[in-house]
């Protein structure tokens, strides 16, 4: 692949062309390295295989680790999931923009692959205005971080396009990383609430829990950095999600 295409989003004139090339150049199955509200992330069409399955060799990883999906506003998570439970439903009411990502049964029309993903997918809605204006143009994207497995996760664009410059087409700057504290991870695909990872949203969601009645199972220690990430099946992963871990990824 030729040298990335660079925009610094952070600047108004940068911005609007730069995420219109983003949007063309997913729509053409390459990939994107976008900002987030954790760390930076790398970016495949959700609905392309082909390049979900170039986003996973960019980053060194297998199908056994599928990526999460970030998507731009809390009404598609009923397009990409069913059996949502009422409590998962709250806290994307309260919590959503932001670092919370739901591990959720999956619809079973949904025409893609993600990976091995158990037929669950892990969705999250980013707290950044250049992601969502981005998700809005191209519909719901597989998202990890901009890193190559086992490596630290980027915190800026720099970082971002040395590690996965080669692999992405477009690269998105909107300066450094507001957060590198990864999203909180819970699984909803039961009635009972089960922390996965540890990260931002851990003390509100246990709050907004506390007060339905809940508690949340699962692990007490702190918020971890971009460092561990269970994948979308819930079984333990490296760096994921700017989040896309997403942190997403």
């Amino acid at each position: 692949m030729t040298a990335s295409q660079r925009f610094d989003v952070s600047q108004e004139d940068q911005r609007a062309e730069g995420v219109a090339a983003a949007s063309l150049a997913l729509q053409r199955g390459e990939l994107v390295v976008l900002p987030t509200d954790t760390v930076y992330g790398v970016a495949a069409d959700a609905f392309d295989p082909e390049a979900v399955a170039a986003l996973l060799e960019a980053k060194g990883r297998g199908r056994e680790k599928p990526p999460p999906v970030l998507v731009s506003t809390a009404a598609t998570l009923d397009a990409l999931a069913v059996g949502v439970p009422r409590w998962a439903r709250a806290l994307v009411e309260q919590l959503w923009p932001g670092g919370l990502t739901l591990v959720c049964r999956q619809q079973t029309s949904l025409q893609w692959d993600l990976g091995d993903s158990r037929q669950t997918v892990a969705v999250r809605m980013p707290d950044h205005d250049v992601a969502t204006e981005l998700l809005a143009r191209t519909g719901p994207l597989a998202v990890s971080s901009a890193n190559r497995t086992g490596e630290p996760a980027a915190l800026d664009a720099d970082a971002a396009e040395a590690a996965l410059g080669e692999d992405a087409a477009v690269v998105l700057d909107a300066g450094p990383s507001p957060g590198a504290v990864a999203s909180t991870i819970l699984d909803a695909t039961t009635e009972q609430p089960r922390l996965l990872r540890a990260g931002a949203a851990d003390d509100r969601v246990r709050a907004i829990l506390r007060e339905m009645g809940l508690s949340l199972e699962g692990g007490d220690g702190p918020a971890a950095p971009e460092t561990d990430t269970p994948s979308a099946n819930g079984t333990t992963g490296t760096t994921e999600a700017a989040e896309t871990t997403e942190t997403e990824d």
